[in-house]
């Protein structure tokens, strides 16, 4: 039997205004789907005119400006339609969706959601739940005494995976998507008698306490930046915009 990071897998990946997830908005969006190893990608892309300002610090690094979202960007609210219908799709055939660090873009998301279509990220995946593989997760858990940052950069250099054009949401999709099979074959004899929903519920515990550790470093560095043990998407917050 194929196990799971040799078998089909989508992913998804934003680029955003910001690094709110209450405040910020999408700007562009991809889902990528291969159906095994080397095969060719799928891919599908969103360009989105959030109608408020982007920053010059957001263009600095997606490369996508204000004028041109302005003049080729879609309304946010078909747009984010679409792309919880393309994920609900996804769940409702089980096919595992790879996000890297998921609470950051599906919480974007749902907040979108709520934004432009009063409604929420859930409600789509009330017929099928939606099966998350977290790049992130999965290494700081399975190589979790590995120092060093753990960006998607990091992680292609690590396991030895392409990224051509970083902070393109497709090529970031794919790239995430390669990390998850290259995790998979390195830790295969901890991971491949586990099915994607058992390594879903398994990630919010292990997010859990990597997010306190993270809180913990805080804390002894005098810091007050508060860490979301939440995963893969975050509660709606009184205050989200």
């Amino acid at each position: 039997m194929t196990c799971w990071y040799e078998g089909p897998l989508a992913a998804f990946d934003t680029e955003t205004t910001g690094v709110d997830v209450e405040t910020d908005r999408i700007v562009s969006a991809s889902v990528v789907v291969q159906d095994g190893p080397g095969t060719r990608p799928r891919v599908t892309r969103w360009l989105v005119n959030p109608g408020v300002p982007v920053p010059r610090a957001a263009t600095a690094v997606h490369g996508l400006t204000e004028e041109h979202l302005h003049r080729n960007g879609r309304w946010p609210a078909p747009v984010m339609f679409e792309i919880a219908e393309e994920l609900a799709g996804h769940a409702a055939m089980r096919r595992p969706l790879v996000v890297m660090n998921a609470p950051f873009d599906l919480t974007l998301l749902d907040r979108e959601l709520r934004r432009h279509r009063a409604s929420s990220l859930d409600r789509w995946f009330e017929p099928a739940p939606l099966l998350v593989l977290d790049p992130r997760v999965l290494d700081k858990h399975l190589d979790r005494y590995r120092k060093g940052r753990r960006t998607l950069t990091d992680l292609c250099v690590h396991y030895d995976v392409t990224l051509e054009g970083a902070h393109d949401a497709a090529a970031d999709a794919l790239a995430a998507l390669n990390v998850v099979r290259a995790v998979g074959r390195r830790f295969a004899t901890r991971l491949e008698r586990l099915s994607p929903a058992e390594l879903h519920t398994l990630q919010t515990t292990w997010h859990a306490a990597q997010a306190r550790g993270l809180q913990a470093w805080f804390a002894r560095s005098g810091s007050e930046e508060t860490v979301s043990t939440d995963w893969p998407l975050r509660p709606e917050l009184p205050t989200a915009a």
